[in-house]
């Protein structure tokens, strides 16, 4: 059995018309205040120190995947992908040879479930 809709076109429509979500970086015009914010498109933000005009610079142009899963909170998703972009090869590139070594010895122990014991 199907269940009709009660809604009307227009209460419809208002749900799908979402304002289109950026990445910005603001800069305080006055301050040193600056930030990254995601806000709608065209939007401008005054300083959260000293209430002043704010510069915006465009990171990413729409924030993709904000609406498509509920429970998720769209402000934290699109922050962690902005850092999980250059994550993996930031800690690669700090790592010493060494430290390379002892995490490539400990996943291949966890993988295989083989430990050598040092004898002392």
């Amino acid at each position: 059995m199907r269940k009709h809709s009660k809604e009307t076109p227009e209460a419809s429509s208002q749900q799908e018309e979402k304002p289109e979500l950026q990445l910005v970086r603001r800069n305080c015009e006055v301050c040193e205040w600056e930030a990254l914010l995601i806000e709608p498109a065209g939007s401008s933000t005054l300083c959260l120190w000293c209430r002043a005009p704010t510069r915006g610079t465009v990171i990413i142009e729409q924030v993709e995947g904000l609406s498509s899963q509920p429970g998720k909170n769209p402000y934290a998703a699109a922050l962690g992908r902005l850092g999980g972009l250059k994550g993996g090869n930031a800690r690669a590139a700090a790592l010493t040879s060494k430290q390379r070594h002892d995490i490539a010895r400990k996943a291949a122990n966890t993988r295989w479930g083989k430990t050598k014991s040092r004898k002392k």
